[in-house]
């Protein structure tokens, strides 16, 4: 960290000071604060100036010196009295000593005391290329040491340092008298000044060179020129290290807990790891304590975070809180290392003991936890991976006992470098482990290879040819404790053979269109599978499914390797792309046929039950950075009516915008499997900026599913989920926002009702 110049706090007189390593730390206090003297800041008298006085940039060319006790000078007049040793340098100066160079119009060096005046647009630049200005200055032959009244260190990161006086003493420690500091520009953007958006004035500032530390007395921070944060006590690192102490507090207010207020300390245990802890203090609730432990490695990185209390819980079902208190809390962790170009490591882990804790303290409004590890090797040819999850449900009706726990997963991929008849071969071996401590365990290994073929016909055809194989084993017991039927399969040894052969041709039309480039292009694929043995194997992996554009070409519609979908079948499609010049638009529609009248496999609702599949299709419009719209929908093969209607769309610049979303399910089907039930449902979001750094921001969600399309809904047809609103202040240094956020519905101890929440941020000081 380095400073650039030093100029007048005042505009009637400037005054400059240059050192070599000095003032520049004082630039950027790091990451924590200490705050522990408890004495009110005093009133500065004569307030230093934080402008830039008019001056003419001035470069230093100084001339080389042979030794470091040796001064080089260049003048075009040079005067020197062998009495009084006095040596008077005139025009266009140049001193140097120690690679540190100093320019005026005139300087004038005592010799004998070692004093040196320079005088008339001065510059001293410093080994790390830093530069003062002034137009006069007092300072010993070293070029380091000195006193300057009134002055202002303007940093090469744009922050500022005034004092009214500063002094650099000969141990190297330097104190500044009645001082401010602030990142934030002082000028607009038409070079006029502006007061800075916050600044910390204090009494006095001291730089303690042997222990690499700045003090403040009496500091507080001014935000648009109020004084309203006090910092006694405030210190920092003098570099861009982190260092220990208290961090800006966080406020929010909300039904569940009332007030909050949470006041972060940063402990710095060593370069490479630090800790935070965070109490949390409610008037509505117990404390909680926070706390994060960050670490980096030679090979990698890693982080825990948790919060604890110890408080009552109010049930999920019921009107009546449990007295009784327990330790309730919340445990995460995360971390990836690389052992070495092709090995490495990552896991995250995520706990809590009870499933409204998350809620009840806006920490997560995730309805699982899910805990995974893997260990991957990628190489030239090859794939490994051998990992690791398991899931807590947070959700009111599920049954933790039913939550799979996969361990192992193992995942072996191998290609080929040279073709087999032309094309691609590809082996893989997977095996997968699933357990539950109170439902039904599979075990699941198998092998399988895979041949891909591409090439193009003289007509411009893309033609892709495809055949795979694969050989399952399966063992599975307590199959009657999974609660749908089709899930189960049979209990005990199952093995089954997979094959499919696959021809899949584009043909890609392009032409001038309305001024751009249009291209359609014509789609069709052929499946055949023989008849596999899917009822029988226990599904795991491949549940919750439904057709759409992004799976319609799959030889596999199936969304894991536990279903596989026999038979033989067509697929056809259409794709059209329009651009030109700042603006697109793509399309896709299709369909399947099957051709065999074999009983579907698929279950109701997904668009696959019937020989002839639903009619899937996207379409995304983008205008610039301005537009982007994508609708993705589902019709009823017989009628046509919408079965699925998705919109996604964002509206708008950086500074204003709005995000648009809809989905509307529709499956048309009588008996209610997991994950098949209706839905609709409206998203809206999006910031307005009302001035040149206001903003207004708001987001709802709205749940408008009714009895019909859900009998087990307590919804009316409109319901809304949640919703915020906030106004925020941002420029370049300071960041603030106040945001009101209401939620409709009790989840345990989690109340519905109204909460707030403010933020402030001071880029550049380290909060």
């Amino acid at each position: 960290m380095s400073w650039t110049l030093f100029q007048s706090a005042h505009r009637s007189q400037r005054l400059w000071l240059a050192t070599a390593s000095g003032f520049a730390l004082l630039a950027s206090p790091a990451a924590g604060q200490q705050i522990g003297d408890s004495r009110p800041a005093q009133e500065i008298a004569g307030e230093p100036d934080l402008q830039t006085p008019d001056i003419a940039p001035v470069t230093t060319d100084a001339p080389a010196v042979a030794a470091d006790d040796q001064v080089g000078f260049a003048a075009d007049s040079l005067n020197y009295d062998s009495d009084t040793e006095i040596v008077v340098a005139e025009g266009n100066v140049a001193m140097n000593r120690e690679a540190i160079s100093m320019r005026a119009d005139k300087v004038t060096w005592n010799r004998k005391t070692g004093q040196v005046f320079a005088e008339g647009n001065v510059a001293i630049k410093n080994p790390e290329g830093d530069i003062a200005y002034g137009d006069r200055i007092e300072l010993t032959d070293s070029l380091r040491d000195g006193v300057v009244e009134n002055l202002l260190v303007v940093l090469d990161n744009g922050s500022r340092l005034a004092a009214v006086k500063g002094t650099r003493f000969e141990n190297g420690n330097i104190q500044l008298e009645n001082a401010a500091y602030t990142a934030c520009p002082v000028e607009d953007a038409d070079g006029c000044p502006k007061n800075p958006s916050w600044q910390i004035r204090a009494v006095r500032v001291t730089y303690d060179r042997a222990n690499n530390k700045v003090r403040y007395k009496g500091a507080r921070v001014e935000i648009f020129g109020l004084p309203l944060i006090p910092l006694p006590g405030l210190s920092h690192p003098a570099n861009s290290e982190a260092g220990s102490g208290i961090l800006v507090p966080e406020i929010r207010l909300d039904r569940s807990n009332g007030f909050e207020i949470a006041v972060p300390y940063y402990l710095r245990l060593a370069p490479d790891r630090d800790i935070t802890i965070t109490p949390h203090l409610y008037t509505g609730a117990a404390p909680m304590l926070e706390g994060e432990f960050r670490a980096l490695t030679d090979i990698g990185s890693f982080r825990i975070n948790g919060f604890a209390t110890y408080s009552s819980l109010v049930p999920l079902t019921g009107e009546d809180p449990d007295s009784r208190k327990r330790f309730r809390g919340y445990l995460e962790s995360a971390g990836k290392f690389q052992f070495d170009p092709r090995w490495s490591f990552s896991y995250s882990g995520r706990i809590a003991t009870d499933r409204t804790f998350m809620r009840r303290y806006d920490i997560s409004r995730d309805d699982r936890l899910r805990s995974t590890f893997e260990l991957e090797r990628i190489g030239g040819n090859s794939y490994l991976s051998i990992a690791g999850w398991a899931t807590q449900t947070l959700r009111a009706n599920d049954s933790q006992g039913q939550q799979p726990i996969a361990l192992p997963i193992i995942d072996y991929r191998q290609r080929f470098a040279d073709p087999v008849l032309g094309g691609q071969v590809e082996l893989q071996l997977n095996t997968l482990a699933i357990g539950r401590t109170a439902g039904q365990d599979t075990q699941r290994a198998f092998a399988g290879a895979r041949w891909d073929l591409r090439g193009l016909t003289r007509l411009g055809q893309e033609v892709t040819l495809t055949a795979l194989v694969r050989g399952d084993v399966y063992h599975s017991d307590e199959n009657l404790l999974t609660a749908i039927p089709g899930y189960r399969g049979k209990s005990g040894w199952q093995a089954r053979g997979i094959a499919a052969v696959a021809a899949d041709m584009r043909w890609p039309f392009v032409g001038e269109f309305a001024g751009g480039t249009q291209t359609l292009t014509p789609r069709v694929q052929i499946v055949a599978t023989p008849p596999i043995e899917n009822i029988d194997i226990p599904n795991e992996d491949a549940r919750a499914f439904d057709l759409e554009d992004s799976n319609l070409f799959a030889i596999n519609r199936f969304n894991g390797y536990d279903r596989f979908e026999d038979g033989a079948r067509i697929t056809y499609g259409v794709e059209w792309n329009f651009s030109r010049p700042g603006f697109n638009i793509s399309s896709s529609v299709g369909q399947s046929y099957r051709l065999s009248d074999k009983p579907a496999l698929f279950p109701d609702g997904t668009g696959l039950t019937s020989r002839t599949s639903d009619v899937v299709g996207r379409t995304t419009i983008a205008y610039r950075d301005f537009l982007r719209l994508t609708h993705r929908y589902r019709l009823d093969k017989d009628n046509l009516a919408i079965r699925r209607n998705e919109f996604d769309a964002t509206i708008g610049s950086r500074s204003t915008y709005a995000v648009l979303g809809y989905s509307r399910l529709n499956r048309d089907i009588l008996l209610l499997g997991e994950d098949f039930q209706d839905r609709e449902e409206a998203r809206v979001g999006g910031r307005v900026k009302v001035a040149q750094y206001w903003s207004v921001f708001g987001s709802a969600i709205v749940d408008l599913t009714k009895r019909s399309d859900d009998p087990l809904s307590t919804a009316d047809g409109f319901e809304p989920i949640r919703h915020r609103l906030g106004v925020a202040y941002d420029d370049d240094c300071l960041s603030i926002a106040l945001t009101w956020r209401r939620d409709y519905a009790d989840t345990g101890d989690a109340r519905r009702g109204n909460s707030f929440s403010f933020r402030i941020a001071f880029r550049n000081l380290g909060f």
